[in-house]
């Protein structure tokens, strides 16, 4: 790869990688007995699409450490595009989201292997919390054998366990969080922990730690991921609710059918007199949300500037990731390529 940074040509390395290495993966599971197929079928569903932002961030925290470009760097930065697979087919069980990516999540495409029995969906939901189990064996497998040496992988080893924690506190965060008063920052700590810190910030430290990056360059990492995680899933909440879904692939009443705690409806209850909040009150939670009740929701959170303060703290975000950014003075094809990620995580149709 050359020092100019290409991301579709990253992209399809990446692609290549994991294409590969579940295939591989899927057929030996599917080969312990024919009834495993579909779920195998579900495993290489999980990593077919994606922007490959988490493993870009590895790849950079890498190479801005100095460190050449490697098969076995891209591999080990692929890795983190399975735990991101593995907290997606977790997080859309928990959620009940219907679509990913324009297909039926795992725990409803799964249903139609389970056939007529008794208490069939939720077998399918069971199914679909395996393969995500599944998943996230195979990030570790795929890091541990991706042929950088033993003492590199040593390194960063440790963060494995961090990035899991994290990941996990958040996704508790959010259930328990779910349904009860919209505080704006109690969901930001939420963002914080399910999505910020496994999106940007742990993928450029792993990749550091593999390069073996200095503590400041470490703490410099931090100071750009967290806030430029936090912004992307904050863009992330207004294109849930805003964007089209043959563009975004999801369906856009899930965070209101499901009184997720988003910055964006905690946002919207602060701004909200009462009789703003008696209407809200009527619809945040309903399993019987139809598009004109979603259009109410839309209609208060526009009239209020809710959207409008969400894409202020978004570009506040962005400003302070990369004030922090470029305070490293790092070589340019490293400051460049986070540049540019920090763009294409933030500004973005899907």
């Amino acid at each position: 790869m050359t020092e100019r940074w290409d991301p579709g040509a990253f992209k399809n390395r990446v692609d290549e990688v994991l294409r590969r290495f579940v295939a591989e993966e899927a057929d030996l599971f599917a080969a312990v007995d024919p009834l495993l197929s579909p779920v195998a079928g579900q495993l290489e569903a999980a990593v077919a699409d994606g922007k490959r932002l988490r493993a870009a961030f590895c790849y950079w925290g890498w190479r801005a450490v100095g460190q050449p470009d490697s098969d076995a760097l891209v591999r080990a930065a692929a890795s983190m595009e399975l735990v991101h697979a593995a907290a997606v087919v977790h997080d859309d069980l928990i959620d009940d989201s219907p679509l990913r990516h324009g297909r039926p999540t795992p725990h409803l495409a799964l249903r139609a292997a389970v056939g007529d029995r008794a208490h069939a969906d939720d077998t399918a939901r069971s199914l679909a919390m395996l393969v995500g189990d599944l998943l996230m064996s195979l990030a570790g497998q795929l890091f541990a054998t991706c042929g950088l040496p033993a003492a590199y992988l040593t390194r960063a080893r440790p963060l494995w366990s961090v990035l899991a924690r994290e990941l996990i506190a958040g996704e508790c965060l959010e259930i328990l969080r779910t349904g009860t008063g919209p505080d704006t920052s109690a969901s930001l700590k939420v963002i914080r922990y399910k999505t910020a810190k496994y999106t940007v910030e742990q993928p450029l430290l792993i990749g550091g730690a593999l390069a073996g990056a200095g503590r400041r360059l470490r703490e410099g990492y931090s100071a750009y991921g967290l806030p430029l995680g936090e912004a992307f899933q904050l863009r992330d909440d207004l294109l849930g609710l805003f964007g089209a879904p043959e563009h975004t692939g999801k369906a856009n009443a899930d965070d209101v059918r499901g009184h997720r705690p988003t910055a964006l409806l905690a946002e919207t209850w602060r701004l909200a007199r009462a009789d703003d909040r008696e209407r809200l009150g009527a619809l945040l939670g309903s399993r019987d949300l139809d598009a004109e009740g979603l259009d109410t929701v839309r209609e208060v959170m526009c009239r209020l500037g809710a959207p409008d303060r969400i894409e202020h703290m978004i570009g506040a975000r962005v400003t302070e990731a990369l004030d922090a950014l470029h305070e490293l003075g790092l070589p340019a094809p490293s400051a460049h390529a986070l540049t540019s990620l920090a763009r294409s995580a933030t500004v973005r149709l899907s």
